[in-house]
């Protein structure tokens, strides 16, 4: 009777998180886990700097997914969709990404502000493009975001998809400035020009870097 009672906590705990089971807490082979003095500052990063957030226990996974020192993001002045586990750091520079980079060439380029990010999401356990054979994707460590539209205080809505080499020049100098803007605070960033798969999103990832495309 009692072993029913461990085993439900833990199977409700692994569907907090999707793609995979819960196994541990320890990180899997290959991964580096996160000083705990560096997640603690990080913590503290967030809470100075006015964002709003729930910090997550740690997961691991099967196939070497996992999230460990990850929060969910609550509030960071502007909506966005999909945002579930991503690691401090990450959050932490998207937050100041889109605070710092998104509004302001937002107010540059198209004269407005941001009003929703529309995300692809963070966390998904898979290999890197989803091809079968690659390493892990960054996003199968909760350490990286795809971003695929903005929604703009005057209506409109930008996607990368249709603005990136649109008609709009307005729109496409916006992408290309929150693309750079990216570029100075993540790891990894990838673009419509990277490749066909990232032609309708910004990957921003926290992997070994830098690389820019």
């Amino acid at each position: 009777m009692r072993r029913g009672f461990v085993l439900l906590p833990l199977l409700l705990l692994a569907s907090c998180i999707p793609g995979g089971r819960a196994r541990d807490e320890r990180p899997p082979a290959g991964a580096t886990a996160p000083r705990a003095e560096d997640v603690r500052q990080c913590l503290a990063d967030l809470g100075r700097e006015g964002v709003r957030f729930k910090a997550l226990p740690d997961r691991v996974f099967e196939n070497g997914c996992s999230a460990i020192g990850a929060v969910q993001l609550l509030d960071i002045g502007t909506p966005t969709t999909n945002l579930k586990s991503m690691t401090c750091p990450l959050a932490r520079q998207f937050a100041r990404w889109t605070r710092e980079a998104l509004q302001t060439n937002a107010r540059v380029w198209l004269k407005t502000r941001v009003v929703k990010i529309e995300s692809f999401g963070t966390y998904s356990c898979r290999p890197i493009n989803g091809q079968a054979g690659n390493r892990l994707s960054e996003h199968g460590r909760a350490n990286a975001v795809d971003i695929a539209a903005f929604v703009l205080e005057d209506g409109r809505r930008i996607t990368v998809l249709g603005g990136w080499n649109g008609p709009d020049e307005d729109v496409r100098r916006f992408l290309r400035a929150v693309h750079q803007a990216g570029c100075r605070r993540f790891g990894i960033v990838l673009g419509p020009d990277a490749n066909a798969l990232h032609r309708d999103h910004l990957h921003f990832d926290m992997g070994r870097g830098p690389y820019c495309r």
